[in-house]
């Protein structure tokens, strides 16, 4: 016997490792069987579970049940990410709080070895996580971006892009971190909106004393890397200037005037100081123009004055010029200060302005990062990019919601050189050395690079390997035919690639999605997916962003230790609408583990009335009509549910569970074969038993892609006819989508249905108590609805909480009516409720909504209030409009019908 309650606390952790034994996660491998496969977007090995992850492995987990279910040969490739930035720092934070010498104090070798022992004890707490979930990947395939096969992929595609022309080493803009003095990528940058100050400042114009040129910055210190002005070609105000020169002040100097439609005339003066190596807008300006590229920091963010040849060519010695270059070594905030005083002491500061802009931070270090020049490793992207986005025109792999392909599409067409080298210890050390003369050697290993070398100076020559790694995103491009054995061709490359659909977020389309195009296509010849299903995220109920700073981050190992994972689970997949963010809250999920507790207690009713599976059950065999009426529903609810998933509107595949199971089965079935369960027509009650037994499998097979648990349980326990299943429920078929449907069963069952409803809601809108039994009168009704009436009279009159029910030739005076098809029904009320009173409280409630409505829809109306307020002001005034609406739609409807009495 089932237990009263389900405790999921109780139940998860012993039916994952039931899965895990039985080795249901793993492909079957039988010959034939069509193939489905996704890989996991690695985690980092640093990570834990955040709500994100759960929103993206729900949907891939519920993908891969069904079609496990369906009979499909399902991988779903596991595996995480070295995350080269974040493991260093979590293991450098270690060594400085247990006091232990830092990574220069140890040596590159050491450091490494001393990740990889981290690594083993504590990196990847998050596939644990993950099984928390109930992810079912194949945890026997488990992979890592650093494992062996991984990087032997690594380095062979590196080592042939090199010698394909697509790999060059190249003296580019980065963003460049100060705290871990290594170049990082867009991703790892966060804007902040930060309160600043805009310095307006004056550069004489070179011959012509007394005039100067108005430029504004909010960096002073990077005017001492000034090499240029720009001005826009229509501004009439500097065209006599363009092609003679401004001084640069400070330093001496002479800075080309150019025409470059980046010049903005509308903003500030119309003209812009030009600092190639430090602005990215101002290095494509300065590569039109052919200005100086002038590096004026260290890797530090220290200005780096002396002995810098770019700095001091063509200077002239003054003392101007030696105060300048005493701020040598000087950090570049308080260089700021400095730069701004001499200017000022000068009188060459036309204004000072507070003002709000973006400043970037490193998301791991936080500190401000720089636009730095510097040598690094660079992949042509473009020429990879081009048969990437001819692959999404052609249709050969599409995106869902489809409108995703434009930003790809826009990031793809405007692609720049890809910075692949990392300035780290941990990662992927580039395959190349260096010669004495500093000559390189790109080879899969040092041995080969060491004859190439004896090649290259015909004789044997010490070399010296490449200190920087690469890039944590360009292993993982590789992911999708790396993680299944390449560069071997193993049978699971053969069986899997290309995967089926690749399941992500909108942020890293181009960091992760573009780019295991790129690869694919490059190596494999074929792209690495069909569908590019890219989902919402998640934000606080209030539709905010989660953050740490906001305090409004969830904690999802929290929620499934309260709730239960399959709470959490239903609510992500529920909420999971494709093309928007996902908004969770605990009122929903408490909802959702209400569903689960529902659903078990109508297994323990069904258990109770011994509604056991019978062997042999033929759906089509079945003659009561409310047993046929449910075989069609569960039917169709099966058809749409895997519609929806085949769609991957898995939102809409839940949902239609969710209705089927609590509005349909539980509220309705179960009640109405309540006097059938009890009945002395033993046939009858033969039948309903097996139906109910029937459709309750149907219900936790077609439940258990979003709910995996608590079906799994109920599967197991409920066995058929008494006995243990053949099979976990993991491992059982999908339903047929083949079951007979009664045309006649569904029109009695829902005239039946809607019949209750409606009395109940007036009812409701009426006020009228709980406790108290109405008279019903019926007019028009045809033979065949009172045969139909007869047939479920004590049905209706329980359901509906009756005290009589009659039919009339005519509608007796002072009753509520509700018009039903052909008939109409009444409930007289006099007697009952208070009619006028009742009259004035809907007036009245109806007042008030309708106000409420007036004053939304003036907001809405205000354009400034749109444009201002954040996203999810107005997002929240728009679903009270909608729920006031709805209410106010009710109330007047129940007036009206008080009105015609």
């Amino acid at each position: 016997m089932l237990d009263k309650n389900y405790k999921p606390q109780e139940v998860e952790a012993r039916i994952y490792a039931a899965w895990e034994s039985s080795g249901a996660f793993r492909p079957v491998g039988k010959p034939g069987t069509p193939s489905f496969a996704i890989v996991i977007p690695p985690p980092n090995v640093t990570g834990s579970l955040h709500m994100g992850h759960a929103l993206n492995n729900t949907i891939q987990d519920i993908l891969v049940r069904f079609e496990r279910m369906r009979g499909k040969d399902v991988l779903w490739q596991p595996g995480m990410d070295h995350a080269g930035i974040a493991t260093q720092m979590v293991v450098e934070r270690q060594l400085m709080e247990r006091q232990e010498p830092s990574r220069w104090e140890m040596g590159r070798e050491a450091f490494v070895e001393r990740v990889w022992a981290w690594k083993a004890v504590s990196g990847g707490n998050i596939l644990n996580q993950l099984k928390r979930l109930g992810a079912s990947c194949d945890w026997s395939r488990e992979r890592f971006t650093m494992d062996e096969g991984l990087s032997q992929a690594v380095v062979k595609v590196f080592v042939q892009l090199y010698r394909e022309g697509l790999i060059y080493k190249d003296k580019r803009l980065v963003n460049w971190d100060p705290k871990f003095l290594t170049a990082i990528s867009d991703l790892e940058v966060v804007s902040v909106e930060t309160k600043g100050r805009l310095w307006h400042f004056k550069y004489p114009i070179k011959g012509e004393p007394g005039r100067f040129i108005t430029v504004a910055t909010t960096r002073p210190e990077t005017m001492l890397g000034d090499s240029g002005i720009a001005v826009h070609p229509d501004d009439g105000r500097y065209k006599d200037l363009v092609g003679k020169f401004a001084v640069l002040p400070l330093v001496g100097r002479e800075l080309p005037i150019v025409a470059d439609e980046y010049a903005d005339p509308t903003q500030g003066s119309g003209a812009v100081k030009i600092t190639p190596a430090h602005d990215f807008n101002d290095f494509e300006v300065g590569k039109r123009h052919n200005l100086r590229q002038i590096n004026i920091f260290d890797e530090h963010a220290r200005l780096d004055l002396e002995s810098n040849h770019a700095f001091l060519h063509d200077l002239h010695t003054s003392d101007e010029l030696a105060e300048t270059l005493n701020l040598h070594r000087l950090g570049r905030f308080e260089a700021r200060k400095r730069v701004a005083e001499r200017m000022e002491a000068l009188g060459l500061v036309e204004k000072v302005e507070d003002h709000v802009h973006m400043v970037p931070y490193g998301d791991r270090s936080n500190e401000v990062i720089e636009p730095f020049l510097t040598e690094q490793w660079y992949l042509d992207a473009a020429t990879l990019a081009k048969p990437a986005i001819a692959a999404v025109e052609k249709g050969k792999t599409r995106f869902v919601p489809q409108n995703w392909a434009k930003t790809y599409f826009d990031w793809m067409h405007n692609i720049q050189p890809w910075c692949i080298s990392r300035q780290l210890w941990w990662g992927h050390q580039i395959p190349a050395w260096y010669g004495p003369d500093g000559e390189v050697f790109v080879a899969e290993t040092e041995e080969e690079a060491l004859d190439a070398a004896e090649s290259f100076y015909d004789s044997r020559v010490a070399l010296t390997r490449d200190p920087d790694v690469l890039d944590t995103w360009f292993s993982s491009a590789l992911w999708p035919f790396s993680t299944l054995g390449w560069p071997e061709q193993t049978g699971e490359l053969k069986r899997f690639y290309p995967t089926s659909v690749l399941v992500t977020g909108f942020d890293i389309i181009f960091f992760w999605v573009a780019r295991m195009m790129m690869m694919g296509l490059h190596f494999m010849k074929e792209v690495p997916f069909h569908d590019v299903y890219i989902h919402g995220i998640v934000r606080d109920e209030r539709g905010q962003k989660m953050s740490k700073s906001k305090g409004n981050v969830v904690d999802p190992l929290a929620l499934m230790d309260e709730y239960g994972a399959d709470a959490l689970r239903f609510t992500m997949a529920a909420l999971a609408t494709p093309g928007r963010d996902v908004k969770p809250s605990r009122a929903r999920i408490e909802g959702y583990r209400n569903f689960a507790t529902k659903l078990w207690n109508a297994a323990r009713f069904c258990e109770m009335n011994e509604c056991v599976r019978q062997p042999g059950f033929d759906p089509g065999a079945v003659r009561q009509p409310v047993n046929r009426w449910i075989i069609g529903e569960a039917n169709r609810t099966a058809k749409a549910v895997t519609a929806a998933i085949e769609q991957y509107r898995v939102n809409d595949g839940a949902l239609a569970t969710y209705h089927f199971v609590w509005n349909v089965f539980c509220d309705w079935y179960l009640e109405l074969i309540k006097p059938l369960l009890s009945g002395g027509d033993a046939a009858a009650k033969a039948e309903t038993r097996a139906t109910a037994a029937h459709v309750l499998d149907q219900i936790v097979t077609i439940l258990h892609p979003f709910m995996p648990f608590v079906t799994e349980e109920l599967w197991g326990r409920l066995g058929e006819a008494g006995e243990p299943r053949p099979d976990l429920l993991i491992r059982s078929p999908w339903p047929a989508l083949d079951a007979p449907e009664d045309p006649a069963a569904d029109t009695e069952l829902n005239w039946i249905i809607r019949l209750i409803s409606e009395i109940r809601s007036v009812r409701s809108e009426m006020n009228v108590p709980a406790g108290a039994k109405l008279p019903c009168v019926i007019t028009g009704a045809t033979a065949e609805i009172r045969a139909r009436v007869a047939a479920w009279q004590t049905e209706i009159t329980r359901l509906a909480r009756l005290q009589s029910l009659d039919f009339a030739d005519a509608m007796p005076a002072g009753a509520a009516q509700i018009v039903l098809g052909e008939v109409t029904v009444g409930l007289p009320l006099a007697g009952i409720i208070d009619l006028g009173a009742e009259k004035q409280r809907l007036a009245k409630d109806l007042d008030k909504l309708r106000d409420e409505i007036r004053k939304i829809d003036a907001k809405l109306a205000n354009e400034a209030f749109v444009a201002k307020a954040p996203e999810h002001v107005v997002e929240e005034q728009r679903e009270r409009r909608e729920e006031a609406a709805v209410i106010a739609a009710k109330t007047e409807a129940a007036l009206n019908r008080l009105e015609a009495i």
